[in-house]
């Protein structure tokens, strides 16, 4: 199990803005095909969907299929309900700035093997460098 946080700030992004960007999965795989080569919505009831995902974590190829469910502007979390991280929870929290958002990211990874929860002392990356490349590739995405 890997658990961190991250923080961003999006300057000049209104919250609803970001909130869209983040929780939009259905364009996951258009804008970031280097971390999504697949996404395919199975369900959609409300403000709940069930997702099949292809996630590239760093060296690290995840299938899985996750629970959005969204809570506008404020909140989108990803409750992976199987695959290969079944367990793990992702919360996107936006706060509204006086000039931006604040976007706080809760990770807690459960991967399946346990080899892939170590980090290799010859790899550059951890798993949490390269959740934060995935977080860092949506922030550059908004402007």
């Amino acid at each position: 199990m890997v658990r961190f946080s991250l923080e961003r700030i999006t300057p000049n992004k209104d919250r609803e803005f970001v909130f869209d960007m983040f929780s939009n999965f259905k364009n996951y795989q258009r804008l970031f095909p280097q971390h999504f080569p697949s996404i395919r919505v199975r369900s959609t009831r409300g403000n709940t969907s069930v997702v099949e995902q292809h996630v590239n974590l760093g060296d690290r190829s995840l299938l899985i299929m996750a629970k959005h469910v969204s809570t506008k502007p404020v909140l989108h979390e990803l409750f992976v309900i199987g695959g290969n991280a079944k367990g793990s929870h992702i919360k996107e929290e936006f706060v509204a700035l006086d000039k931006g958002t604040k976007v706080l990211v809760d990770v807690d990874l459960k991967l399946k093997n346990i080899l892939q929860v170590i980090p290799n002392p010859f790899q550059k990356s951890t798993i949490q460098s390269d959740y934060t490349k995935i977080l860092d590739d949506f922030v550059a995405a908004l402007n």
